[in-house]
């Protein structure tokens, strides 16, 4: 099977979404498919206004297409909103060919963030965007319910997975910080919501792990809170290792992956009643959700790292890899209404 994914989001980025389709591709290779990723990599590009460490592609249409044609793939997966996903969008739809898409992002809470573009109006964008697709892949359940109440159609509960051949109970690095350890792995940016954790009055120390366009600024404002900036692999490992509760302040993922890291490392998950957090923690003894994040945190720290590392064993890249074949094996052509909106 020839499998293309077109996604505006891929290495040098570090995120959940690069994540999610890198280790995706890594399963579908492992089982005989060919996989082309159809990434900025492929084209030339430009920083993005207001988050110059993302490059957004300059994907014109033929350049697209002729990607596509030249790899002639049997399924198509568009992952992301950008110009390569809708170019490929366009393309798909201008021949007739069926394609599924994936909704990794809550860009309307980003953007009314940073501009004053009401939720509703790019709520009802996306919907637009993602209607074509023969499946429509979210991440959790919760997130499901939440795109059916808002109009989106053909939903399907897309789980996430962690390497366990790399996030494991680890030793923990030698660091020079009182205990207890609280501690994030994010990108450092507005919409991720760490003022809330770092505004706290915990005990012990503070521990961010991450790059990004905030960071020059919290480091400013929060002298006493360590930043260690962007780490990947093994590093990354031992430091979720080295904390006592791992706290995600963001209220607008979708998932996090780093939960399901954090807890495959034996660390117990403080958050807030968001999709994600709800759908992995809630119930489990893993983590501790409130409204109140202070309580959270408390609480996590008094949960066992066994059962943290328990809960982590629920999700995996092979089911993964299964959900998204069995999305990418319908052969549903979209309506021929979507056909003369992707014309325009």
């Amino acid at each position: 099977m020839r499998i293309l994914i077109a996604t505006d989001a891929w290495a040098p980025q570090i995120n959940g979404v690069v994540r999610t389709l890198s280790s995706l591709a890594d399963q579908l290779r492992e089982r005989g498919a060919e996989v082309l990723v159809l990434s900025p990599e492929h084209f030339k590009t430009f920083p993005c206004p207001s988050y110059p460490e993302i490059r957004l592609a300059v994907a014109w249409q033929t350049a697209v297409a002729k990607a596509i044609r030249d790899f002639d793939p049997d399924a198509i997966h568009i992952a992301t909103e950008g110009p390569i996903g809708f170019q490929t969008r366009r393309f798909c739809l201008r021949g007739k060919r069926s394609f599924t898409t994936s909704f990794h992002t809550r860009f309307p809470e980003y953007i009314r963030k940073r501009a004053p573009v009401p939720e509703g109006l790019t709520y009802a964008w996306l919907r637009r965007f993602h209607a074509p697709a023969t499946a429509c892949l979210v991440p959790t359940e919760t997130m499901r319910r939440d795109l059916a109440g808002r109009g989106f159609a053909n939903l399907v509960t897309w789980t996430r997975g962690v390497d366990r051949r790399l996030f494991r109970p680890a030793e923990p690095l030698a660091l020079d910080l009182p205990r207890p350890i609280f501690m994030t792995v994010s990108r450092v940016a507005r919409e991720k919501n760490l003022e809330a954790f770092l505004d706290l009055d915990l005990p012990g120390s503070k521990l961010v792990v991450g790059d990004g366009p905030q960071l020059a600024e919290l480091i400013r404002r929060y002298p006493r809170v360590h930043f260690a900036g962007a780490k990947t692999g093994e590093t990354l490992a031992r430091y979720y290792a080295s904390g006592d509760v791992f706290v995600f302040p963001s209220k607008t993922d979708t998932f996090g992956i780093v939960l399901i890291e954090a807890l495959a490392c034996g660390l117990p998950v403080a958050a807030y009643p968001e999709p994600g957090p709800m759908d992995v923690l809630a119930g489990t003894g893993a983590g501790a959700i409130s409204t109140d994040l202070l309580t959270a945190c408390r609480e996590a720290l008094t949960l066992s790292r066994e059962d943290a590392l328990r809960r982590s064993l629920h999700y995996t890249w092979e089911a993964c890899a299964d959900v998204f074949l069995e999305a990418a094996n319908r052969r549903a052509r979209p309506p021929a209404r979507y056909e003369l909106i992707g014309a325009h």
